[in-house]
C-alpha cells in the first residue's frame, strides 16, 4: 500500500480526536439548560460559539449567515479532498435530512470548506450535489473562511508546506445545529447515527416552531 495513502488515512483518523481535544480544552463544553434542553443528548456546548459570517455560495453569490440559515440547519466544516472523515460525516448529515424530508420537517444541510484554495465554487457545488440536492456548499476568501471557522471554534491546520496539491488538513469534526434568529444551539459528535441525528434535529425544529 502507498506510504502517502497510509499517512493520509492515519492523519484523517486523528481528526475526531483533535476536534474533541480542541473543543474541550478551549473551554466550550459545559453543562447548562435552555429552552432546547430537552433536545440535547448530554453535555452541551456553551460559550461564544457561532455568529455572523460572510461567504460565497456554490453559485458564486456572496451570502451571510442570515441568508442561508433560514430554517434549522446542520453545518459541517470540512474539505472536499478529505480522504474519509468529511465524506462520512457529510453523508450522515445528508441521510438525517432525508429522513426528516420524508416527515415533512425541513432542515438545511450546509457544508463550509476550510480549504478555499482548492475548494472553489464549482468544486464545492459538485461535492455537495453528491450528498443532497438541497445541501449548500460555501467557500470564500482565506479571510472569510477563517472568520467563519473561528466563530464556530473550528480547529484546522493545513499541511501544505511541502505538497501544495495533495496536502491534508487536520480539523475538528463536529457538526453544528444552528437555528434562525437563535443561532448556535448544539454540536453533534461523529458517533451519532443518522437516525439519532434526525431525532435531535426534529426536536429542535419542533421546539423552534412552538
Amino acid at each position: 500500500m502507498d506510504i502517502k495513502y497510509l499517512a493520509i488515512s492515519a492523519a484523517a483518523a486523528l481528526t475526531a480526536v483533535l476536534g474533541a481535544t480542541w473543543l474541550a480544552t478551549s473551554g466550550f463544553i459545559t453543562g447548562g439548560s435552555s429552552a432546547f434542553a430537552q433536545c440535547r443528548s448530554g453535555a452541551v456546548a456553551g460559550g461564544d460559539i457561532g455568529g455572523p459570517f460572510s461567504l460565497i455560495d456554490e453559485t458564486g453569490q456572496p451570502v451571510t449567515d442570515v441568508d442561508v440559515i433560514t430554517a434549522p440547519s446542520i453545518i459541517y466544516f470540512g474539505y472536499t479532498n478529505c480522504p474519509d472523515v468529511c465524506p462520512v460525516d457529510t453523508m450522515r448529515n445528508a441521510i438525517a435530512v432525508e429522513i426528516l424530508d420524508e416527515r415533512g420537517i425541513t432542515v438545511n444541510p450546509i457544508f463550509i470548506t476550510i480549504d478555499p484554495a482548492r475548494d472553489t465554487v464549482d468544486v464545492v457545488a459538485r461535492f455537495t450535489d453528491n450528498f443532497h440536492d438541497r445541501m449548500l456548499g460555501l467557500t470564500g476568501s482565506e479571510e472569510q473562511v477563517k472568520a467563519a471557522a473561528d466563530a464556530y471554534r473550528v480547529y484546522f491546520n493545513r499541511h501544505d508546506d511541502e505538497d501544495t496539491e495533495f496536502y491534508i488538513v487536520d480539523h475538528s469534526a463536529f457538526s453544528y445545529i444552528v437555528l434562525p434568529e437563535t443561532g448556535f444551539a448544539d454540536f453533534v459528535r461523529r458517533e451519532i447515527t443518522p437516525e439519532q441525528l434526525a431525532e435531535q434535529l426534529a426536536c429542535y425544529a419542533q421546539a423552534t416552531a412552538n
